[in-house]
């Protein structure tokens, strides 16, 4: 199994359809937990008991209530997920996996969770994705070739949204040489290989930092503290920082599959960051 995400080319209209479900999917989250918090004190339930009688809550009278008929323009398969995710964090708490689970806040990010209740559906190659109860919506990447998958994440990364979904099937093996090699991590180049070829890692964030990014700080720090001009300011340095991270990633997804169909073996020497902080001689640590 392994997993497949592409990112969106939404119009303004798309864009705000899957605000509207992000913010339909973080509702229904802190209502639940709202719930499952007070059920603290009024006796023993099960996680499972108490969603189960949130989502009984949610479709015979929250749904039905005026204030509240904008949930019914919106797919319910949303506000189904968004309890599974609640259960399951509970889950993780209960085995000590993870902290108690927090309420959602729109600044720890957009995203939200729908599947197919007929089963899995199939996926065509090409520009266009089809995502249950949704609709059909363009890709900037295309897809190579044919999936079938059930479960849809939808999540906003800067000011692009993203779609992923799981494959259960195993990817084709890699014809690797028997050849091995070794890797110098470093700060001059992004990596140095014991034959001694070399890799220039992208320097946005230097060139970024000293243009629009320094800019829009300085920009924003002068800005009434809240304001909406404020908040446009800071939509657009998390639009550069998502533009920085996408070129660094790019980077290095290009490098790790260049070394992966090269070299059957790949042994890495790092920086030890901590040590050489504590001590100004330089400490390595093998991995």
């Amino acid at each position: 199994m392994f997993a497949i995400k592409r990112a969106l080319k939404l119009n303004n209209k798309e864009a705000t359809l899957m605000a509207k479900h992000a913010g339909f999917r973080r509702v229904v989250f802190n209502f639940g937990l709202s719930l499952r918090n007070q059920m603290y004190s009024e006796g023993k339930f099960t996680d499972s008991k108490v969603i189960n009688e949130v989502k009984k809550v949610l479709t015979n009278y929250v749904k039905k209530k005026p204030e509240f008929a904008w949930m019914n323009q919106l797919s319910s398969r949303v506000y189904q997920n968004a309890l599974i995710d609640l259960k399951d964090a509970f889950s993780r708490y209960r085995s000590g996996k993870a902290g108690h689970p927090k309420f959602a806040s729109r600044r720890d990010g957009q995203s939200f969770t729908v599947d197919s209740s007929n089963g899995k559906v199939l996926l065509t190659a090409g520009r266009t994705i089809k995502i249950p109860t949704l609709g059909t919506f363009r890709l900037y990447e295309p897809l190579n070739c044919g999936f079938i998958s059930q479960n849809f994440t939808i999540s906003k990364k800067g000011n692009r949204w993203f779609v992923s979904f799981c494959v259960d099937a195993e990817r084709l093996p890699v014809q690797q040489s028997e050849s091995s090699v070794g890797i110098d991590i470093g700060i001059k180049y992004a990596a140095t290989l014991s034959t001694q070829q070399t890799f220039d890692a992208p320097k946005p964030l230097r060139a970024s930092a000293k243009t629009k990014l320094a800019t829009l700080q300085r920009k924003a720090s002068k800005q009434v503290r809240g304001s909406q001009n404020q908040r446009k300011t800071y939509s657009k340095i998390s639009r550069l920082h998502a533009q920085i991270a996408r070129i660094r990633l790019d980077f290095l997804h290009k490098l790790t599959t260049y070394l992966a169909k090269t070299f059957k073996l790949i042994k890495i020497e790092n920086l030890n960051v901590q040590g050489m902080m504590a001590n100004h001689k330089e400490r390595w640590s093998n991995i």
